[in-house]
């Protein structure tokens, strides 16, 4: 399993991950428009342009999406039941057509289900950078995840 299971997460403990991801045109073009985010600056090269941006500035739900799924190999992969949440969302640094992402996870906490005696909620904040190391996305991810199976089957 990739995943870790609940037991195996530690607050404090540090992910960076290895993968890297850049982000093209293609990519933020579509996305943009297969969630129905017309925004110009996403998807119309010349407003862009016009914009504070000077160009293209790639869609903040696409460095979110990014943020989670670049990071499941090594933390959740089979192992996660459930997305619970998201929260302290933030884009410090915009990202661009042609910016390479990495991430970094870290574990915040971790506590017992109260109603599921077989999982328990892991607490992870994901940070996006770019390939210059600048801070460009940060969120919180509460993590509903599978406790170890018992011995011998469960």
């Amino acid at each position: 399993m990739a995943g870790l299971w609940y037991e195996e997460f530690e607050e404090g403990m540090v992910f960076d991950h290895e993968w890297t991801r850049t982000i093209t045109e293609t990519d933020n073009r579509w996305f943009s428009l297969l969630t129905m985010n017309t925004q110009p600056v996403h998807i119309d090269a010349h407003a862009a342009a016009k914009s504070v941006w000077g160009r293209p500035l790639v869609n903040s739900l696409l460095t979110l999406g990014c943020m989670v799924g670049m990071t499941v190999n090594d933390t959740t992969f089979g192992t996660t039941v459930a997305n619970l949440g998201m929260s302290e969302v933030k884009f410090p640094h915009p990202l661009f057509e042609g910016d390479t992402i990495r991430m970094r996870t870290t574990v915040l906490g971790k506590r017992e289900s109260k109603s599921r005696p077989t999982e328990g909620i892991v607490t992870l904040r994901h940070e996006c950078f770019n390939q210059d190391g600048v801070l460009c996305g940060v969120c919180d991810r509460a993590a509903l995840m599978m406790k170890r199976p018992a011995e011998g089957g469960a």
